[in-house]
């Protein structure tokens, strides 16, 4: 299950995974899975002009965290029998990495789809998963 859900003037904080490697840390309150990119801001309230426009071609997914830290120590668990939010799944993305958890919506076509973690203690809430950087999805 997802957090709780954030109110309409707080931002989201994420971390966003490109292409290149980085990983960038900070926050969203524009995201849209229908637009094709959004703007990332360095702190929770900073004006407009301090954010960077991030491109989706350009990453891989972004990890709606709970914490920027997280929690090195823990591994997530992939308990496919748990309930979620719609259909199991596993993405593996071209880089080799794999996830496993629930889609409420899951089309090829579409620029993405929101991914929520199987582990209920992962650190990530949800995840953008960026289709054009997916290997393969399969249903469970």
């Amino acid at each position: 299950m997802p957090g709780p859900a954030q109110p309409l003037n707080k931002p989201n904080k994420v971390i966003v995974a490109c292409l290149d490697g980085q990983r960038l840390k900070g926050f969203i309150s524009n995201f849209s899975a229908a637009r094709d990119s959004f703007r990332l801001f360095p702190a929770e309230n900073s004006h407009h002009e301090a954010g960077t426009d991030l491109h989706l071609r350009t990453l891989k997914a972004i990890f709606f965290v709970k914490d920027f830290q997280g929690h090195p120590e823990h591994h997530d668990t992939y308990d496919v029998k748990s309930t979620g939010h719609g259909r199991k799944v596993e993405v593996m993305f071209r880089d080799g990495e794999i996830m496993i958890g629930t889609t409420e919506a899951c089309n090829p076509q579409k620029p993405g789809f929101f991914l929520f973690p199987a582990d209920a203690d992962s650190n990530n809430t949800r995840v953008f998963v960026v289709n054009s950087n997916v290997e393969k999805v399969s249903f469970l």
